[in-house]
């Protein structure tokens, strides 16, 4: 009776305590991207909002992301890490486990409650403590790289179009980062800033990549590096790619409506 009680009292507490931070987590969610849709993008958003620097607003995207952190602890940590930062979750990494780590005690409890048996719920809950994080992230990572791989061509046109006003290549990824919506707009000025702070050229987009993840990325840090090192026409090579990776999402949507 006293153990049947206790159980009860556990799975009151972890569905008052998941409900509370899934609230705050939610309405922080809502609030964040109802505002952003006043901005071009949210590296933008804030520098006019808050009013502070260029550097400033680079400095706090980092934070964010912990792209200012060394990478250390077990690799599934280090995994967490890399997912938490390629969604550009604005949530801190620990909230979100705590949100995460909650909800999974809450339905590895209530499963140990009405089925009896206490020691399969908690295993369980321990099980999906790990699992549940990850699908969130992957979840939410598929969504960026989708949003993020739709508008890549059209800011590749953008830079072969700086780059054909003559503007060099640093001028003409700022004019991304200038003009287009998140996702794709504050990862530029990311890579923006990165240059103007002093990483290369071939450095700052292999960070794009590691940062964002998505599959044709290492398509634009090829042609970029070629053309730093070997030279020729960065414009044509950009021409070019846009067309690839056009055609590229092109047969990925047919083979998608052909296999459904």
């Amino acid at each position: 009776m006293f153990e049947s009680d206790f159980v009860q009292y556990v799975v009151y507490f972890c569905a008052a305590a998941t409900a509370i931070i899934i609230a705050e987590g939610g309405y922080l969610l809502m609030a964040t991207t109802a505002g952003n849709r006043k901005a071009v993008n949210r590296r933008m958003k804030l520098q006019t909002d808050k009013e502070i620097t260029q550097k400033d607003a680079y400095v706090q995207l980092r934070k964010e992301r912990r792209l200012d952190q060394k990478q250390s602890g077990t690799t599934l940590g280090r995994k967490l890490v890399q997912l938490h930062s390629q969604t550009a979750m604005k949530m801190p990494l620990a909230k979100f486990s705590l949100i995460t780590t909650m909800l999974a005690a809450l339905i590895g409890t209530t499963i140990g409650f009405y089925s009896g048996k206490l020691q399969i719920g908690l295993g369980i809950g321990a099980v999906l403590m790990l699992v549940i994080p990850f699908m969130i992230l992957r979840f939410k990572r598929k969504r960026r790289h989708k949003q993020f791989g739709a508008q890549l061509p059209e800011a590749l046109e953008l830079i072969t179009r700086g780059l054909r006003a003559g503007h060099p290549v640093p001028i003409a990824f700022a004019m991304v980062a200038r003009e287009m919506p998140d996702p794709i707009g504050t990862e530029f000025g990311i890579l923006s800033d990165e240059i103007t702070y002093g990483a290369n050229t071939v450095q700052a987009m292999q960070n794009l990549y590691d940062r964002v993840g998505h599959e044709d990325l290492p398509l634009f840090v090829t042609a970029v590096s070629i053309q730093s090192t070997t030279g020729g026409s960065l414009r044509e090579i950009l021409d070019g790619l846009s067309k690839v990776i056009r055609d590229r999402a092109k047969l990925r949507r047919k083979i998608k409506a052909i296999s459904v």
